[in-house]
């Protein structure tokens, strides 16, 4: 497993299944935070690093979603850390498998039931800081997708809300996604927040993606 620091507070764990697929390590006052689990493979991997970093226990998972690269070290991780996962309320009945995905046959579970629990909310539709990171509701790639924000680092973990390649933002996969439209208008989060590096989960950092906003959209709307 590829270990990349990517900031004061924050490490990107990858490896390379087809695709690349990445994971981050957040380091906050309390101890450590998990954003996505990758696969299953990459338990082992996960727990040697944040023993080897010594930023303190493991606290929590969070969740960008429940789709299964995203989720698979979550048990491996959980025998060694007894740990709360967290995702948006509007992803759980998908990842639980009560309900199938948009544009899936049939309901198929990637966690087990009881395990997630719902990111808090400040007030109704304000998701709550949590392990350092902002989350907010960016839907399209699944329904309840979220994307983290260490405001402090400038930081923008982005899960499946894009791809990337070279440097240069995409759209998230067709194939996985369920509804394309809403996933790039999710993606003027971006405008929104004007991170210094954006990271997905399915390719290399974005510096200063602002910048790519205005053509990623008028490229979206010409498909």
């Amino acid at each position: 497993m590829r270990v990349e620091r990517i900031s004061e507070h924050v490490w990107a764990l990858s490896t390379w299944v087809v695709v690349p697929i990445r994971v981050w390590v957040v380091a906050t006052e309390d101890g450590v935070t998990l954003v996505d689990a990758g696969l299953s493979t990459m338990a082992r991997g996960i727990l040697e690093f944040i023993a080897r970093l010594g930023a303190g226990p493991l606290r929590r998972i969070l969740l960008t979603h429940g789709h299964s690269d995203h989720t698979g070290a979550i048990d491996g991780v959980r025998r060694k850390h007894s740990v709360p996962v967290f995702a948006h309320a509007a992803e759980i009945p998908y990842m639980t498998g009560q309900l199938p995905y948009p544009r899936r046959r049939a309901a198929a579970a990637t966690v087990a039931s009881g395990v997630v629990q719902p990111l808090a909310e400040e007030v109704p539709g304000v998701l709550a800081r949590v392990g350092g990171l902002r989350p907010y509701l960016t839907p399209g790639h699944s329904p309840g997708h979220v994307v983290y924000y260490h405001e402090r680092d400038r930081v923008l973990l982005a899960g499946d809300l894009f791809t990337s390649r070279r440097g240069r933002l995409g759209r998230p996969m067709a194939i996985f996604t369920a509804d394309m439209a809403e996933a790039v208008r999710s993606a003027a989060i971006v405008k929104r927040l004007r991170p210094d590096r954006l990271e997905v989960s399915h390719g290399g950092p974005v510096f200063h993606p602002a910048v790519q906003m205005d053509a990623y959209l008028a490229a979206a709307d010409q498909t």
